[in-house]
């Protein structure tokens, strides 16, 4: 069955940077798009960025672009999150998705504060 498990969450200061992972399994994964969104506190989950299967187009949402690179591991199933400069906003539980599939995984808890 199909599972994704994501990891590297933390507490960070404003300014700090983190790196998320989310291993996949149970589907073709270098052959199908991720995406990682999140969903702050009493917010709505919202897109935060996407990479096609080869990793050869990725795209952000304006609130991290410049600030965030999404890639991936074909060869280890796995999605990345590479955030820098990181402000409150930033604060949220992160998940990955695969977009033809209906699960999330359990997320990972970023935390921005000084």
């Amino acid at each position: 069955q199909v599972q994704l498990v994501e990891s590297g969450g933390g507490s960070v200061q404003p300014g700090g940077s983190l790196r998320l992972s989310c291993a996949a399994s149970g589907f073709s994964f270098s052959r199908e798009a991720m995406n990682w969104y999140r969903q702050a506190p009493g917010k709505e989950r919202e897109f935060v960025a996407f990479i096609a299967y080869a990793g050869g187009s990725t795209k952000y949402a304006d609130t991290v672009k410049g600030r965030s690179t999404i890639s991936r591991d074909n060869v280890k199933n796995t999605v990345y999150l590479q955030m820098d400069s990181l402000n409150d906003e930033g604060t949220a539980v992160y998940y990955c998705k695969w977009p033809r599939g209906s699960l999330w995984g359990q997320g990972t808890q970023v935390t921005v504060s000084s």
